[in-house]
């Protein structure tokens, strides 16, 4: 049995959840590495990473390098003594810190690779109407999410499920994962499989403005994937046109309904406290929005208060 000394390397609330399993575990984690504190809400506030409230709630050493290739970071992570990295959500790390530990450093990545590489796995298996997806446990190498597959697990995707949802089913079966992994490495069980190169696969692009915009002429359920694939965030946005103006708005909810109707496309229909948009073979109807300065709300909530003319519509 190896005796494993652990640096944690993490971010968001994602990773929280496997940093909590492995202190549940008992194992020895003798520092954490986060992103530095950044300025927030109006008030531009500095605020901690999820992974260092969390840290500190626990009593374990927290480091927040601007650069992970500064030699004065380098030696503080070597007398660390660690002979196990563990990276979730977290940045590209240098070969000269993956490379450190005895027994490497391995990632969680929130899909099934080779599928969904980059930088927003779970967003797109949704966006692209995938039924499945799924968590790796890989070792790091010097490419981006190509590194020997230790374990997967696979995970549904249903019909529902949001981005949001599917981020804490993941998060939770990733946690889970993880501790499987330490068990194999430390009881030097472990075999690992090379990523195959000679396949084609989907890729996690960075979400971007163009990319995250509803082009309400697209197939009806290519709009509903779009809308659940960012929704809580970034979401989906498109531009609705009222009474001679312009407003980027956000739809955070939404559904599909297949039904013949003589609209132009992009047509704002309200019709018993329900906003519609109509579609091709049917209409997108809109249960939760955002606009401009406005806080998210319940479309029958946004009714109450603000009008929809007859010329609206979307584009």
């Amino acid at each position: 049995m190896r005796d494993l000394r652990i640096i944690f390397m993490g971010t968001p609330d994602f990773a929280v959840e496997t940093l909590k399993s492995i202190i549940e575990n008992d194992y020895n984690v003798v520092g954490v590495i986060t992103a530095p504190d950044k300025p927030a809400g109006r008030g531009r506030k500095l605020k901690a990473s999820a992974v260092k409230e969390y840290a500190l709630s626990k009593n374990l050493n927290v480091l927040q390098p601007t650069n992970l290739k500064d030699e004065g970071f380098l030696e503080e992570l070597k007398s660390l003594q660690a002979n196990l990295n563990i990276v979730v959500a977290f940045r590209m790390l240098p070969k000269s810190v993956w490379n450190m530990p005895e027994y490497g450093t391995f990632n969680l990545h929130a899909s099934l690779l080779p599928n969904y590489r980059g930088a927003a796995p779970i967003n797109w298996t949704i966006i692209n109407g995938e039924q499945k997806t799924g968590i790796t446990t890989f070792f790091i190498d010097e490419k981006i999410d190509t590194g020997h597959i230790i374990l997967q697990k696979e995970v549904d995707i249903d019909n529902n499920d949001t981005a949001g949802i599917l981020h804490d089913k993941l998060m939770i079966e990733g946690a889970e994962l993880v501790i499987q992994t330490i068990k194999i490495i430390e009881t030097n069980t472990i075999e690992v499989k090379p990523q195959p190169k000679d396949i084609s696969f989907k890729t996690a692009y960075k979400l971007n403005r163009d990319n995250t915009k509803i082009d309400w002429k697209k197939n009806i359920y290519t709009i509903n994937n779009l809308i659940r694939g960012l929704s809580p965030y970034p979401a989906a946005w498109c531009v609705l046109h009222n009474k001679g103006e312009d407003h980027n708005i956000k739809i955070y909810n939404a559904k599909p309904i297949e039904e013949a109707h003589n609209f132009d496309i992009g047509k704002v229909i309200i019709e018993d406290s329900t906003l519609k948009v109509a579609v091709e073979n049917g209409y997108i109807i809109v249960d939760k929005l955002q606009l401009p300065g406005k806080k998210a709300m319940e479309s029958k909530a946004l009714l109450n208060g603000y009008t929809f003319y007859r010329d609206a519509r979307m584009s």
